[in-house]
């Protein structure tokens, strides 16, 4: 029996419609779709490729053990996660030496902060492995919020909101285009270093980039309480004129 294939599906940042036709063909034609939710949900990028779905595929959720709420501030975290991609990875083995293809799904692109790069690591030397990328939210939410970013000499800087606040301020402070993302719980902190770096005003706050229930405001008028993970925080470059 032919050994089956992993194919990691970058969806894009939520609309259904920015899925690349490459990820769509790749999607329709595997018998088994995998993705990553956590134990309340069936994950946002099941919701992006179900329109695409036919009902002969067998969905595979892979419930991750803990989230990134405060349980990520837990010392045995890591260890969690990496089990859990162990396991999961021992679980996909099985199908693809039963001869079924699996297409994994990863919202945005697999390989720009996509859970999708903890599975290759302990799938791709085993199995061939086609990797198809996507629209990064990074990128989409600009486009959103209607804000032009990054231009001519303008250095492009991602800063994880998950930093202590210091590091953020002279990140903020050295840069010039800025994306700051894994907000939710960071939010107060992420404010307070755009506050201190003198960038407050130029920030945009953009939730749930391209999906139905988008949000965008300024970041100064954002309600801390309410800050989902998916969201990010933008701030242009100074050659944007």
């Amino acid at each position: 029996m032919t050994t089956g294939r992993l194919f990691g599906i970058g969806l894009g940042p939520g609309d259904p419609e920015l899925i690349t036709l490459k990820a769509l063909r790749h999607l329709q034609a595997a018998q088994v779709i995998a993705y990553p939710t956590a134990k309340a949900g069936h994950g946002n990028a099941l919701k992006t490729a179900s329109p695409h779905l036919s009902p002969s595929q067998t969905l595979l959720p892979l419930v991750y053990p803990v989230t990134a709420g405060p349980e990520a501030d837990q010392p045995d975290y890591l260890d969690r996660m990496y089990r859990f991609y162990d396991e999961t990875s021992t679980q996909l083995a099985e199908l693809m030496d039963g001869g079924q293809d699996i297409a994994l799904l990863c919202a945005g692109d697999p390989f720009v902060y996509g859970s999708f790069m903890y599975w290759y690591k302990r799938l791709n030397e085993r199995y061939q492995t086609v990797i198809i990328p996507g629209i990064s939210s990074i990128f989409a939410g600009p486009i959103a919020a209607g804000t032009p970013w990054v231009s001519r000499n303008d250095t492009l800087t991602v800063i994880p909101g998950t930093l202590p606040e210091a590091d953020i301020v002279s990140r903020l402070e050295q840069g010039d285009a800025i994306a700051i993302i894994k907000l939710g719980r960071t939010f107060k902190k992420v404010r307070q270093a755009l506050a201190k770096s003198g960038r407050l005003a130029q920030a945009v706050y953009v939730e749930r980039a391209t999906m139905t229930n988008q949000n965008v405001q300024a970041v100064k008028d954002v309600t801390p309480g309410n800050v989902p993970y998916f969201s990010m925080i933008f701030v242009p470059g100074s050659e944007v004129g």
